[in-house]
């Protein structure tokens, strides 16, 4: 069943961009792809304390999530949040798992609680005083197609506005080598179930037995497409950036993959 939603705000970091406007102008051919490693965002919302022990998942979550209900111009204390990552804190779990394999297996607490799977939603709600509901959850590869259907489907059920926030870290040592993930990166996205001033794009959304779209938007990104699974949104965001209209096919469960055609609202 095709459902409809708005796209109210856009947050992006990853390889080479600090924000939407920056992969925005990449996807556009406006500026070049740098190639460069994510940079660590510096993360203001969370008090102090809570600021150290926090992980780069977690900076990635909360930054990009700040600045997609910055740009939907949303309360971020009032809305609903869908966090899908495909394997949580990489480099903690490594961590951890190093921890065990020693002599001495005394485990963090600080570790412990943050290598749990919902842990960026527990700072979200820390960091903006958010009681609205949370759904955290994991798809493998899958996991950008996964967190918009789950962040469509509450639209639609509830009518109100729900952010998306898919994000990914690579893991460490023989994690990392059963695991490969080529780099760090989180995509946010504010969407609504009626249109206003804010609203860039009219998104239908459905389960398809299409292929879903094995290239990237530009050769020189093929790599993170395949090799970080919040990347497999980027043919999305390159329509997106291209105020374009037209179907992109989202990697999801095979045999199925994830349809979502693009109708911009906005003038170039």
């Amino acid at each position: 069943m095709r459902c409809n939603v708005f796209l109210q705000g856009i947050g992006a970091i990853g390889p080479g961009f600090d924000d939407w406007s920056q992969l925005a102008g990449m996807l556009s051919e406006a500026t070049p792809f740098s190639g460069e490693e994510t940079r660590p965002p510096t993360l203001q919302l969370l008090p102090p304390a809570e600021r150290r022990r926090v992980g780069m998942l977690v900076k990635l979550a909360l930054t990009s999530g700040a600045q997609a209900v910055a740009h939907a111009g949303s309360d971020a204390a009032r809305l609903p949040t869908v966090f899908s990552a495909s394997g949580g804190d990489g480099e903690n779990c490594h961590v951890l798992c190093e921890t065990l394999a020693s002599s001495d297996r005394s485990i963090s607490p600080t570790r412990f609680h943050n290598s749990v799977h919902n842990a960026a939603s527990g700072y979200w709600s820390i960091a903006t005083g958010s009681m609205a509901s949370s759904t955290s959850l994991c798809a493998h590869d899958a996991g950008f197609a996964a967190g918009l259907l789950e962040a469509v489907t509450q639209v639609q059920a509830t009518q109100q506005d729900c952010m998306l926030i898919a994000c990914d870290d690579h893991y460490g040592g023989a994690l990392g080598k059963a695991r490969p993930i080529a780099d760090r990166m989180a995509i946010a996205l504010v969407l609504s179930a009626t249109r206003n001033e804010h609203s860039l794009a009219e998104l239908s959304i459905d389960l398809s037995d299409h292929p879903a779209d094995e290239q990237a938007p530009l050769p020189a990104l093929q790599k993170i497409y395949k090799g970080i699974p919040t990347a497999r949104g980027l043919n999305l965001m390159s329509r997106l950036a291209r105020n374009e209209a037209g179907a992109v096919y989202l990697d999801y469960l095979p045999p199925l993959s994830l349809s979502v055609q693009v109708k911009p609202l906005q003038v170039s």
